[in-house]
């Protein structure tokens, strides 16, 4: 309840610096167009005289949005007043509001006399011939006390939709910021994504893998004080020899688990070295065309880097293919799809990996579809050719910037 009175006096405080900055922007306005009206038939000296005009609309502009940005709630920070003729039209459609809300105050003022008088004028204006006219004109002034009141906050929002139409982003832009804020955030969930897959990796690094490391070190010790003991158990070693093994299986596994989660190799060494070591640990014959002149961004390599262990994967279990090539290419800069002169479109990185099995592989499947949605968030696709019978292409389109 308290905070209805303070938001009620700073809206009014904001109509009263309004109603003062209003008669100021008539004053501008006049005396812009008799700055104007020697010069309209010469464009030159005509653009010479707008250019501090304009110059002045800006700052009027700039004025009046930091004032009802100081005033007004929920009006947030002051935007950019934009180009001139949109600062222009904005303090020609704004002055009769600013006199309105100068109006509302003196009817403010009003319902405050006569709706106290009720209070004093018993006593200053005694005695009071008319009582019933007297109640009447009071009873008036407090209902006009209330309706001035409410209209205070309703010049107060009128004030601010006329500077959001005005000088606010227009669809086009707004469209255009809230792509860029999708883009931006969309991007910032590929970013957190792969640092969580960081995070996870460390995790199993330096927790549960160091824990079976020291279990098989300690099995291997076990091991062979058994059987330097020719008294032993022999089922005992046998036990001791499996649980020895299962500690090296688990650790071999646990390392392979990291390594698809994040392979560390990728943020110390780079793409390439963390491909080589794709091709090495894969159970086909690889061939790897690695073309890329510079290092990519972290994202990028990431998504690259996932889309070829995938891909080289998928046909090592399923395609039945006996070798495999992954080709990595930079395209440079090309001209603008839509023909406009003197853009290009941003520089992209092409991921092509191609087996020879058997083909036929869904790209609905979890695997491909995920890899597809990871391209997407960056901006970028995922073409899968793979007709039955073979072979099989998986393309990824990712673009730099």
């Amino acid at each position: 309840m308290r905070r209805v009175p303070r938001r009620w006096l700073r809206t009014a405080a904001g109509l009263v610096v309004g109603a003062g900055t209003a008669v100021g922007h008539v004053g501008y306005l006049v005396g812009a167009g008799l700055c104007l009206l020697p010069v309209l038939a010469f464009p030159r000296a005509r653009r010479a005289v707008r250019r501090p005009l304009d110059a002045g609309a800006r700052r009027l502009a700039a004025a009046e949005l930091r004032r009802l940005a100081r005033f007004t709630d929920g009006f947030g920070p002051p935007p950019s007043p934009g180009p001139a003729e949109r600062s222009l039209a904005y303090l020609v459609a704004r002055w009769p509001l600013g006199l309105l809300g100068a109006l509302v105050l003196l009817s403010v003022l009003i319902g405050v006399v006569y709706g106290s008088a009720l209070v004093w004028a018993w006593w200053v204006l005694a005695p009071i011939e008319q009582p019933f006219a007297f109640v009447t004109s009071c009873v008036g002034g407090l209902f006009l006390l209330f309706l001035a009141g409410q209209a205070v906050f309703s010049v107060a929002e009128l004030e601010v939709r006329l500077a959001r139409r005005s000088l606010g982003p227009g669809e086009q832009e707004a469209l255009r910021r809230r792509i860029e804020e999708l883009a931006s955030s969309r991007a910032g969930v590929v970013t957190a994504v792969h640092d969580e897959r960081r995070r996870i990796e460390r995790d199993l690094h330096d927790g549960v893998q160091q824990r079976l490391v020291a279990l098989g070190m300690l099995l291997g010790r076990a091991r062979r004080a058994a059987n330097a003991d020719p008294g032993g158990a022999d089922p005992g070693r046998e036990l001791l020899a499996q649980a020895h093994e299962q500690a090296r299986q688990a650790l071999t596994e646990l390392r392979e688990v990291a390594w698809r989660v994040y392979p560390t190799a990728l943020d110390d060494a780079g793409l390439h070295a963390a491909l080589e070591t794709v091709v090495e640990r894969s159970g086909l014959p690889v061939r790897l065309d690695y073309r890329l002149a510079t290092r990519p961004e972290p994202d990028v390599a990431a998504v690259a880097y996932f889309v070829v262990c995938e891909a080289v994967t998928n046909a090592v279990k399923h395609s039945g293919a006996r070798a495999v090539s992954v080709r990595l290419a930079e395209d440079g800069p090309g001209p603008d799809p839509d023909h406009e002169p003197g853009r290009a479109t941003a520089r992209s990185i092409t991921v092509r990996v191609r087996d020879d099995g058997a083909g036929g592989a869904d790209p609905a499947g979890a695997g491909l579809l995920g890899l597809a949605r990871r391209a997407a968030a960056l901006d970028g696709r995922l073409l899968v050719d793979s007709p039955v019978g073979g072979p099989t292409t998986i393309t990824a389109e990712l673009p730099c910037a």
